[in-house]
């Protein structure tokens, strides 16, 4: 089945085969002037990865119930990126980029921290805290998007121009308007 379905609020898998054999669902990114899916991908019963992949591939149903669990996270992400992910994550890397890892972990939605900020955190330079990020085998959950150059976005994926770049600045500003709608308030008619 290959319906497009498109909603602001919604992840949405279709069953069909999979464009990406690895992943064990892909679904699609329910935000404006975005056109890209997630292959998210699992080993040992956690997340091991989530490869941003062009709009034109194939949507696919989780193929299991930690694939299914990481799909209900993300559209609950998509809804409110002030939703927690609580996933276990299979994060495999150098020490270093582990510790850069947990770092933008720790960064909550709506805020962003420059790469030189995180170097301070972790050790290194702001090279290598960028490096690690083009390295995050888990973006969005593990939201490198959340580290910006200081003069700028920076780059995102290895990208510093093109979808990729798109993308980050939609999820930063899709996570920005989450946070000025909880800092106003509940609306009173």
């Amino acid at each position: 089945m290959h319906t497009h379905q498109h909603s602001s609020s919604t992840v949405v898998a279709h069953r069909c085969v999979p464009a990406a054999v690895s992943c064990q669902a892909v679904v699609d990114v329910p935000l404006s002037g975005v056109d890209v899916r997630l292959g998210i991908s699992i080993r040992q019963n956690a997340v091991s990865g989530v490869e941003v992949l062009g709009g034109a591939v194939a949507t696919c149903s989780p193929r299991d119930r930690m694939a299914a669990e990481v799909v209900r996270q993300l559209a609950a992400y998509f809804q409110d990126p002030r939703q927690a992910f609580s996933l276990p994550l299979l994060l495999e890397g150098t020490p270093y980029q582990r510790r850069v890892w947990a770092a933008l972990r720790a960064i909550p939605a709506g805020r962003t921290l420059t790469y030189g900020e995180l170097a301070q955190q972790v050790g290194g330079g702001a090279r290598a805290v960028g490096n690690a990020c083009r390295r995050n085998p888990i973006p969005i959950i593990v939201p490198c998007h959340r580290a910006v150059s200081i003069t700028g976005l920076g780059g995102y994926m290895g990208e510093t121009v093109g979808a990729g770049l798109v993308l980050k600045a939609r999820l930063l500003s899709h996570e920005a308007s989450a946070k000025m709608q909880s800092q106003r308030g509940p609306r009173t008619e």
